[in-house]
């Protein structure tokens, strides 16, 4: 029975992501998506014009999810906002213990193509990034931080210095060090707001 393109579309994605996040974007191949995917090379061409979209492509899809998660490990956690902010780093000391865990899709994927700057990846990449960022600002903004895109801007870098030195390390501590370290800046600027 043929499928619908939308969801030939979908099932090429989704064997992308399990193939590029398992093995890197170089080590896998067009050939090695398709046979995963169940489809012809050529099908895979008909839906995105190069392998460099259908990598773009995989980390637009892990965009909103990620997204979705630090948001949702905010929202959950209980106490002030310096405990929520920890709780974002709690929930990905415990998604990177997971064994099927290799580190951030897209300092991987980044980190693959470095030397090709212009690739459409970095975009995806960056802009998710900037999304985490935004949200962070926004959160913190409408909890009167001071200064809250400086302070979003803070707390990503020790999120990104997280996953790098999991990534590394394999060793959760990084990750909830670099937690505390962001709940006391948080704390740190809420309690000069009353000085």
């Amino acid at each position: 029975m043929p499928r619908s393109g939308a969801k030939t579309r979908d099932t090429i994605i989704v064997a992308a992501n399990t193939l590029f996040y398992r093995f890197g974007i170089k080590a896998t191949s067009l050939d090695a998506i398709a046979e995963r995917a169940g489809v012809t090379k050529r099908t895979v061409y008909y839906h995105f014009r190069s392998k460099d979209d259908l990598i773009a492509e995989y980390l637009a899809t892990r965009d909103q999810p990620n997204l979705e998660a630090f948001q949702a490990w905010f929202e959950q956690a209980r106490g002030t906002l310096p405990e929520r902010v920890r709780a974002i780093f709690d929930g990905v000391a415990e998604t990177i213990g997971h064994a099927r865990w290799r580190g951030c899709g897209f300092q991987r994927t980044v980190g693959e193509l470095a030397n090709k700057p212009g690739h459409p990846a970095f975009k995806v990449a960056s802009a998710h990034k900037k999304r985490v960022e935004s949200w962070l600002a926004y959160e913190f903004q409408q909890r009167g931080v001071p200064h809250p895109e400086d302070i979003a801007c803070q707390v990503t870098l020790l999120l990104e210095g997280a996953f790098a030195a999991m990534l590394m390390h394999r060793d959760r501590r990084y990750v909830t060090q670099a937690g505390n370290a962001a709940a006391c800046i948080v704390g740190h600027s809420l309690s000069g707001r009353s000085r």
